[in-house]
């Protein structure tokens, strides 16, 4: 195969990753405390035997996080908490794993445990669970995360921050995991109790980036096909069936 058409090919591929994204992005435009990703790429110079100049492929790098903070919604829940802040709530994963999310908007479960939209125990300051009494009315969640009923203090909400918040790698149910790097107590950043924080996709910028991928990925597609055609015409010409 010519150079030219790896060369296509990879940035189709690349383009076809950035697609995924941008679909994910639009997906969970509505999901709190989302965060949007985008892709991250670099050039990759591959020399060929025989060459003098290299080729340019495009290399994946993975991707990174959008970490402007969404819009506040009111919505005046006992049980909803937003972060005015860079920190994360922390939630014990299935397995016990301890992992982090933005979003707030918690629930009781039957046994009275503070639970998670997708039913993963919110993790406490310490790591263990909090629950919340049967009979609990009136529930408070101060700025420090800590959480009372009207007889007194449950538990504490656990609250990190991350010197790189790109460590923070997505895991699904809007979870997400420290790679590479360590979880602080949060020192800057404080709860908003009855709030919820919205997803901080742009919709019209995220159409905007699935138009201009589609737009590449057909431009890269017709230069496929005129090489294509080129390789077959001078292959009829070699072997004479162009004749």
């Amino acid at each position: 195969m010519e150079n030219s058409i790896y060369l296509g090919l990879s940035r189709q591929v690349t383009l076809q990753t950035n697609m995924d994204i941008i679909a994910n992005n639009v997906a969970n435009m509505n999901t709190t405390g989302y965060r949007a990703q985008n892709t991250l790429f670099e050039e990759y110079l591959v020399k060929p035997r025989g060459y003098d100049d290299p080729l340019s492929f495009v290399n994946d790098q993975g991707q990174y996080q959008i970490t402007t903070p969404g819009s506040m919604r009111e919505t005046g829940s006992q049980l909803d908490a937003a972060i005015v802040g860079d920190g994360f709530f922390s939630v014990q994963a299935p397995g016990g794993e301890i992992q982090y999310t933005r979003d707030g908007n918690f629930s009781r479960s039957a046994d009275g445990t503070l639970i998670t939209q997708a039913g993963f125990p919110v993790a406490s300051n310490g790591g263990g669970i909090i629950t919340i009494p049967a009979g609990s009315t009136e529930i408070a969640i101060d700025d420090n995360g800590n959480v009372s009923n009207q007889d007194g203090q449950i538990g504490q909400l656990g609250i990190f921050e991350f010197a790189n918040a790109q460590q923070l790698e997505q895991q699904g149910n809007n979870l997400y995991k420290i790679v590479g790097g360590d979880a602080a107590p949060a020192t800057a950043s404080r709860v908003k109790q009855g709030y919820l924080e919205q997803s901080n996709v742009k919709p019209v910028l995220e159409m905007t980036r699935m138009i201009e991928t589609v737009r590449d990925y057909q431009s890269v597609q017709k230069v496929l096909q005129s090489e294509n055609d080129r390789l077959r015409s001078a292959i009829q010409k070699l072997t004479g069936g162009g004749q």
